[in-house]
Formats: structure tokens, sequence, C-alpha cells
């Protein structure tokens, strides 16, 4: 199956999960990776299945992946979807909520798999005021990653 997954990643983290779903749908998908931040309006209508991932800042997706699906989303509802984000929020209900709110209800009702994916503080990648934030927020004072690799096999099951 021809499988296009695009995404958007300001310090990398979801661009990481996305070569990590990407990696393992490789087996049985005809795979592309398509980063909304070099290629804005990549060409979908080839691909029967397609992938949507968004970090989530302060409580958003990015404004570039919902303008896509808002400019896209008559086409993608005609294939296989599958949505993720990628965030460090803890709480579980919370998780839920930036997931919803990350895309529009139409594609979660027609998506597949979904999934909150897990996420990083890269300390190195930020400014000063963004790890004043993260340090203040999150009480984290170093960098840490919390990729969920096994939400992420799970979400690729969904798929395959």
């Amino acid at each position: 199956m021809k499988t296009a997954i695009l995404y958007t990643s300001k310090y990398g983290t979801t661009e990481k999960v996305a070569c990590l779903i990407a990696e393992k749908l490789k087996e049985t998908n005809d795979v592309a990776l398509f980063s909304l931040n070099q290629h804005p309006k990549p060409e979908i209508n080839g691909f029967e299945c397609v992938i949507l991932g968004t970090p989530i800042y302060a409580g958003q997706a990015s404004s570039k992946i919902k303008a896509f699906c808002k400019a896209n989303e008559s086409v993608l509802l005609q294939k296989k979807i599958g949505l993720f984000v990628c965030g460090m929020y803890p709480d579980k209900t919370n998780r839920e909520k930036e997931l919803k709110e990350a895309y529009p209800e139409t594609l979660h009702q027609k998506a597949e798999a979904t999934g909150f994916l897990g996420g990083a503080f890269i300390f190195e990648r930020m400014n000063y005021f963004e790890r004043l934030i993260i340090k203040q927020i999150a009480k984290a004072t170093t960098s840490v990653e919390q990729i969920d690799s096994k939400a992420i096999d799970a979400f690729v099951r969904k798929l395959q």
C-alpha cells in the first residue's frame, strides 16, 4: 500500500516519530515522508493511506497541519487515515484532549489509528525563553525524551 506520512516538527521529535513509523511500515508498504515545513503542499492523490503527525506546544497543534487538513479534508476522507501527536503532557485525559483538538472531527471519525506517541524536551535546541517556560511548567531542567515505542507499535498495527 502506498503510504504518505506528513508531519511538522520544530525540534525534531515528531520527525523522529514519523521516521520510526515509516521504518515499521516499510516491511509491507511503500512509504514516503513529507515535512510540511519543507513541502507545504505535497500531492497526496496517489496514496492510499495518509498518516498525519504534529507536535503539541502549549496545548496547540501546528498551524501548518491544521491548514493542510482544512485545505485537503475532502481528499483525506477518501484515504485510510492515521493521526498522531507528540507531546510531553503526563496526564492521559489531557493527552486525549490534545489529540482530539489537533485534527478535525471528520478525520477522527475516519481514522483507523490515532495516538499520543510521546515527546521530548530538547534543551539544546530551545531558546532561553522556551527553556525558562519548560523549567517552570514541567519542572524539567535537562533534556528528556519520552517517545512511547509501545504506543508507536500499537499505532502501526492498526494501519497494517
